[in-house]
């Protein structure tokens, strides 16, 4: 493959994404279609299906860039405040981009194996977000972590299914990080 197959290829992606974002953001999740994101791109619906199997590949790919943009973890303060800061820093980002937090919750709990494998890096964000926030020594304490990732990603679900707001995630959360994270 030459480079400028390459580059043109990774424009073409860039170009759904921006398009499948804006789709989103506009139809909504249950409106969208992959031939209205590629119409929105300016490419045919056979070369968006290159790219993307399905909505719901989309939904988590946008979903994991979305989080991939988000600055780093606070490395000081008490653990708990730390804590209490990454849950904060990630319900912020999510709420900022309601139409694709309805999408994902339910994206992400399909079978599509391009969405397997986005769902596990996007839990390995959280998971590396959450340990970085405990800070050193954090390897010993795999119960701490996976009850924040467990208490994370039920609320997320909850929030997902309109039992609460992800804005108000992080309060609701703040008094559950307090419980899981004893300070040292």
């Amino acid at each position: 493959m030459s480079s400028a197959t390459s580059t043109r290829q990774a424009e073409t992606v860039e170009r759904l994404f921006a398009a499948g974002l804006q789709e989103l953001r506009q139809a909504g999740h249950e409106a969208l279609t992959i031939r209205s994101v590629a119409v929105r791109a300016g490419v045919s619906s056979a070369t968006a299906y290159t790219y993307l199997a399905s909505k719901n590949h989309l939904f988590a790919e946008l979903f994991w860039r979305h989080l991939a943009e988000m600055s780093a973890v606070r490395t000081t303060g008490s653990r708990a405040e730390r804590v209490q800061e990454a849950v904060r820093g990630l319900t912020t980002r999510i709420a900022e981009e309601p139409e694709l937090a309805a999408a994902v919750t339910p994206a992400l709990l399909g079978s599509d194996e391009d969405v397997a494998r986005l769902r596990l890096r996007i839990g390995a964000e959280f998971a590396s977000r959450f340990e970085t926030a405990l800070g050193s020594g954090a390897e010993a304490e795999d119960a701490v972590r996976e009850a924040l990732l467990l208490s994370f990603s039920g609320a997320l679900l909850q929030a997902g299914m309109g039992l609460m707001t992800y804005d108000e995630m992080a309060d609701r959360l703040a008094p559950v990080v307090a419980v899981i994270v004893r300070e040292e």
